[in-house]
Parts: structure tokens; C-alpha cells; sequence
């Protein structure tokens, strides 16, 4: 069977700097990136357009019952923005319920055992109906999915992260 390859030059074509090259041009998406980059740049983002603005009460509220204090960063509400905004993108179809659970933490009971306990649901419904009115997030069937326009702008976010220099 081999006889007939006996003799013969073969050439081996290296695709690398294709490859390389077509990586280099690759569009990111949110899911290509770390979160925490994601959620920093998205928050500044939605603070510096406008699309989202925090309440008045934000100053004063805590993020859920297991906290003991209200959170220390005046921008916190933007970071859970885009938390909320990165989690609807991975989990399309995902409501206010699941958001909470998500966002929701230990319990310390002292001695006792701690407990999972669920996150203000009013805070993320605000955010939700705030991502909402920015065209960022639409209702769906069974929960909120992101919008066209919202994953256009959250895919582009994510590329500046991508091909920024490091």
C-alpha cells in the first residue's frame, strides 16, 4: 500500500499564522472575558451614560437580610447592575426569584449553624426594570432575557476588555 508514496515530496502547509491572525480579530463576547472585568467596565459605563441611575434610598439599604451593614461603596448599585446584566446574558429566561438566590449569601447565627438566606428582591427588581427601560434587557416567556440592542452593547463592552492591551 505504501509504494506508492515512495519518492514522493510532501509539503506540510502551517496554518499557525492564520490562526493567529484570525484569533486577533476574533469578536469577544461576554462569556470570552473574566466577569470581574466585565462587571467593573459595564458598571462605569452604565454610570457614565445615564442609562442606569441609583435611587435615593441607595445610600441607606442593605443589599439583604443576612448583611449587617449597608454596602461602603457609593457605586455599588452600578456593580449590581452589571451583575445583574451579566447574569441575565449567561441565564436567559432568569427572574427576580433566581436573581435573589444568586445574589444571596450566608447567614452567621452566631453559634448556630449559618443558613443560605435570598438577597433584596426589590433592588434587583428596580435594576431589572431600570436594564428594561435602557433597551439592555426585555421580558421574556418565563423571565428577563437580554434584548438585541442590549447584546450588542454588552458584546461590544466585552471586545474593548478583549482586545485592550494588557
Amino acid at each position: 500500500q505504501d509504494r506508492h508514496l515512495q519518492g514522493e515530496t510532501f509539503f506540510v502547509v502551517s496554518f499557525l499564522p492564520f490562526a493567529l491572525e484570525t484569533h486577533a480579530l476574533k469578536m469577544a463576547t461576554v462569556k470570552d472575558i473574566s466577569g470581574h472585568a466585565f462587571v467593573n467596565a459595564l458598571a462605569e459605563h452604565l454610570r457614565r451614560s445615564g442609562q442606569v441611575v441609583a435611587p435615593e434610598w441607595t445610600g441607606i439599604v442593605k443589599t439583604a437580610t443576612f448583611k449587617e451593614l449597608a454596602p461602603l461603596d457609593p457605586n455599588w448599585y452600578y456593580l449590581r447592575s452589571a451583575a445583574v446584566a451579566r447574569n441575565v446574558y449567561l441565564r436567559p429566561e432568569i427572574g427576580v426569584s433566581k436573581l435573589r438566590d444568586t445574589f444571596g449569601g450566608a447567614k452567621n447565627n452566631g453559634v448556630r449553624p449559618s443558613h443560605h438566606r435570598k438577597a433584596s428582591g426589590k433592588i434587583i427588581r428596580t435594576i431589572l426594570q431600570q436594564l428594561e427601560k435602557a433597551n439592555i434587557l426585555e421580558k421574556g416567556e418565563e423571565g428577563r432575557q437580554v434584548s438585541k440592542n442590549g447584546r450588542k452593547e454588552l458584546d461590544r463592552i466585552a471586545f474593548q476588555i478583549y482586545s485592550a492591551p494588557k
